[in-house]
């Protein structure tokens, strides 16, 4: 089944956050899953397994930038028998 997720990665207690964020969406971007980089969060779209591994790679890459302490909201969005896709919720709102 295809899900959505909502990633926000934020980094606490240091002065540059941007290039701990970066770090993260870069692992996004090399991960060949389909995402939208938004304000706030990034949200990726593909098998439930496989945007939570990216999920936990984005972590380990936001630490490895120099977060020394992440906050990290996710928000899933799932169905028992079906796929979620963007477009499903936001194609009638163009």
């Amino acid at each position: 089944m295809i899900v959505n997720l909502s990633l926000q990665i934020v980094p606490v207690n240091t002065a540059d956050a941007y290039p701990i964020i970066d770090a993260a969406i870069h692992i996004i971007q090399a991960s060949g899953i389909k995402y939208q980089v938004q304000p706030f969060a990034t949200l990726l779209e593909g098998p439930l397994p496989e945007v939570m591994e990216i999920a936990m790679q984005a972590k380990d890459a936001a630490l490895e930038a120099g977060g020394e302490e992440l906050v990290i909201n996710m928000q899933l969005h799932l169905k028992k028998d079906q796929n979620v896709h963007f477009e499903d919720k936001t194609e009638k709102l163009n």
